[in-house]
């Protein structure tokens, strides 16, 4: 028994060598957002898909790149717009002349970093070809299912919804992503640093790999035995239940959206050297991992900050456990 304790600490300690390196490598690129950085590499860790919501230009699909590129995996980017087709993301079959038989064709879907690009420029239908995936980690296409990349995150970005063009994306999908966040402006420095280098492209070129597609896998399924206490169960139903019964939410966090919230909060203890969740941790990752997924009544507001007030007023009124 304590051989196994003792195997089960190690193989912890080195997930979380592992997710350190990564993070490192990610901030050689994205400087000066550690923490927005440690909430893609959480999500990553637990398995889920992270939504962007920024301004242009601020390093959105640089930072999805970086991501692949550090973890030694495929990479493909979806431009999303009006026209695009589900076809266009999930592939489908194409016919031969010279043997008269279709064939499958897969789509950039297949991969280990997905980025979904303006993923709010596209309709309804385009972006619910995203669902299957996102949600069991494979497709159905003519009524065969297809297995995806071992791991695979999809990261999308998305503008914001008063700007030109902009869709506002289904609850369903929403409600997909494990994590919500934003990049913003870097420092007056660091833009000025930016300047004078001539950009972020060169640095991307250069970047290495930090660690392997398999040790990701591996860390994916670590992530599962960190521990929590029965306490801070009860705590995130609490908070959980006071969304779906407040009078200015249309719609609460769902059950998804609950377990989202422990397997980010398991994957942000063991990145922290940790091999059990304390209630800080869940505190930390209430607004990023539950405030997307709440839909206001019209007479409370709209947009994030009115999300992220409400959210704020709630946990605020639930005790955190000690």
């Amino acid at each position: 028994m304590e051989a196994e304790k003792h195997h089960e600490s190690s193989a912890i300690k080195q997930s979380t060598n592992a997710l350190g390196h990564l993070l490192d490598n990610l901030e050689t690129v994205i400087r000066g957002k550690r923490e927005a950085l440690e909430l893609i590499v959480c999500c990553l860790a637990a398995g889920g898909h992270a939504l962007l919501e920024d301004i242009p230009g601020t390093g959105k699909t640089l930072l999805a790149k970086a991501l692949a590129r550090s973890i030694d995996g495929i990479c493909k980017r979806v431009q999303f717009t009006p026209d695009l087709l589900p076809a266009d993301v999930l592939g489908g079959a194409v016919y031969n002349p010279s043997t008269g038989e279709f064939s499958f064709h897969a789509g950039p879907i297949f991969t280990n970093v997905l980025i979904a690009d303006e993923i709010n420029r596209a309709s309804a239908r385009t972006q619910s070809a995203l669902l299957e995936a996102m949600g069991e980690q494979q497709v159905t296409l003519d009524g065969e299912t297809r297995n995806l990349e071992s791991p695979f995150i999809c990261i999308a970005t998305q503008n914001p919804m008063d700007f030109q063009g902009a869709f506002q994306l289904p609850e369903a999908q929403m409600d997909r992503f494990m994590v919500a966040s934003k990049l913003g402006y870097v420092t007056e420095s660091e833009e000025l640093d930016l300047l004078r280098k001539g950009g972020m492209g060169n640095t991307l070129s250069q970047l290495g790999h930090a660690v392997s597609s398999e040790q990701i896998t591996e860390i994916q399924r670590q992530v599962e035995s960190i521990r929590i206490d029965e306490t801070i169960f009860h705590y995130i139903l609490r908070v959980v239940n006071a969304t779906r019964n407040a009078t200015a939410i249309r719609l609460g966090v769902s059950t998804r959206g609950s377990l989202h919230w422990v397997a980010m909060s398991r994957a942000y203890a063991m990145l922290n050297g940790r091999d059990f969740v304390i209630p800080e941790d869940v505190l930390h990752l209430a607004q990023p991992v539950l405030s997307h997924r709440l839909i206001l009544h019209s007479m409370a507001g709209e947009g994030a900050a009115a999300k992220h007030n409400i959210l704020g007023d709630i946990i605020q009124q639930v005790s955190l456990p000690r």
